[in-house]
């Protein structure tokens, strides 16, 4: 049995798309590119598909992970073609690697994020941000199946800056149409956020610049995951398919 890691991107509309959906997409897609998977045992045997961490509902990503078995050794990167072609668009094979060991989940430990806010000022949220740093504690309510809860979105805040067009940073065309194609200014966050329980999500976030500051965008804001992975000394994320390219290439 052979396993193997898969990066793939949620781009454009396909990012309202739940992860059940997903999922089965996914699986579809490998039953049409004939991949030759591995299944559980028991009465209702399933394939061997092992998400990680899997980004919320609305939210875009260039870094999603999940790892298939198979019962034959394929090509990484033949499957990985072939796997693309059976994506609808929007749903993007990025890379397929073999997994050589230790666990996925464990090299990933948080998560990078670019949010674009239509009609925030850029200055106006590099001072939310500033407040938000400076806070020990900023808890929010988050509504749940299970009701209302509050969490404090600050211990989960590693680095959080403001990216504007000194940077080369710029509103997609996707942030543009949710803005109605109106010409707002657009604040970009960057931020590195860890994974803790319960989860802190982006707009999480956006709620506690609101608490520290006051800061409530007036059009929805495009959240796009843009890494996962370890953090380093600096807090920046250690790719975590690293080590099985690696491994690769040494053998």
């Amino acid at each position: 049995m052979q396993k193997l890691r898969v990066r793939y991107a949620k781009r454009g509309r396909l990012r309202f798309t739940s992860h059940r959906d997903v999922a089965r997409t996914f699986e579809r897609a490998l039953r049409r590119a004939g991949v030759p998977m591995a299944y559980s045992q028991g009465f209702s045997p399933h394939p061997k598909v092992s998400w990680v961490g899997a980004a919320p509902t609305g939210v875009a990503s260039e870094a999603e992970y999940v790892e298939v078995s198979v019962v034959d050794a394929v090509d990484p990167e033949a499957l990985r073609a072939e796997l693309d072609r059976a994506m609808p668009p929007g749903l993007d094979v990025l890379e397929v690697v073999q997994a050589e060991g230790g666990s996925l989940t464990e090299r990933i430990e948080a998560s990078a994020w670019r949010v674009e806010l239509p009609g925030v000022d850029p200055e106006r949220l590099s001072e939310a941000v500033s407040a938000l740093l400076a806070a020990e504690s900023v808890e929010v309510e988050r509504l749940t199946k299970n009701g209302k809860r509050m969490i404090d979105v600050r211990p989960a805040v590693v680095t959080a800056s403001v990216a504007g067009p000194a940077s080369g940073e710029a509103p997609s065309s996707d942030a543009e149409h949710d803005a109605g194609g109106l010409s707002l200014p657009c604040g970009i966050l960057v931020m590195v956020v860890r994974q803790l329980t319960p989860t802190v999500r982006p707009d999480d976030v956006l709620s506690a610049l609101g608490v520290v500051a006051d800061l409530v965008p007036p059009v929805p804001a495009k959240a796009t995951r843009m890494a996962q992975g370890r953090l380093d000394d600096e807090g920046g994320l250690v790719d975590p398919l690293a080590l099985d390219r690696a491994s690769v290439e040494e053998g």
